[in-house]
């Protein structure tokens, strides 16, 4: 059994008193269900590693918080990882606002979902792939147009551009609310597109 890490002792000890018994208890639960679990710091949250992430617990002023990194594969027959636990609002992890011992589950059902998270990771099963989100077509204004294509320099600079970059001096200028300054941010965009800049420029790292 690896061993626990003081980190953790300390995470618990430096938590609300009402916060305490509650993390205490779900790390007791975490190591009897999964025995060769590894305890970590990550994202400032004392966590659980086996065989890659695992599960979390964190503590707030006014409620503690626990979760599962592959929540979304676990079973839950009686959704307790849904809107069932999720009391005062959203919050992070699965069971919602945790304030007492009152508001977990039974031991039971804890237990089960840890098994299961750990059954996931022997398995090596991964979490599905976000869907990618696709690109709005970026609606080009005629008078922009029109006036890059007067500059070759700027013009193939703008269109050698990547969707975002084309995107922020779009937006730039086509948000101005008066002429005066929409004519003013067409005159600067030019001048740097010509010079091969991004709108952006002055707050890329070199």
């Amino acid at each position: 059994m690896p061993p626990k890490d003081k980190r953790i002792d300390a995470y618990i000890s430096k938590a609300q008193p009402f916060a305490q018994p509650i993390l205490k208890h779900l790390r007791s639960l975490v190591h009897k269900a999964c025995p060769d679990v590894e305890e970590t710091i990550k994202w400032g949250f004392a966590s659980f590693d086996y065989k890659g992430p695992f599960c979390s617990m964190a503590s707030f002023k006014q409620h503690a918080v626990f979760g599962f990194w592959k929540s979304k594969l676990l079973k839950d027959p009686k959704g307790y990882l849904g809107e069932r636990f999720n009391r005062g609002g959203e919050a992070m992890g699965n069971l919602g606002r945790i304030t007492s011992l009152k508001d977990l589950p039974p031991d039971k059902v804890i237990i089960d979902f840890i098994r299961q998270a750990k059954k996931l990771n022997d398995d090596g099963v991964k979490l599905p792939a976000a869907p990618k989100k696709e690109k709005k077509e970026l609606v080009i204004p005629d008078y922009f147009l029109t006036v890059v294509k007067k500059n070759n320099r700027a013009f193939a600079t703008f269109q050698g551009f990547s969707y975002s970059h084309k995107k922020e001096y779009i937006e730039w200028i086509t948000e101005a609310k008066t002429e005066e300054t929409r004519e003013k941010r067409l005159e600067t965009a030019l001048e740097w597109m010509s010079k091969g800049k991004s709108r952006n420029w002055k707050y890329v790292k070199r």
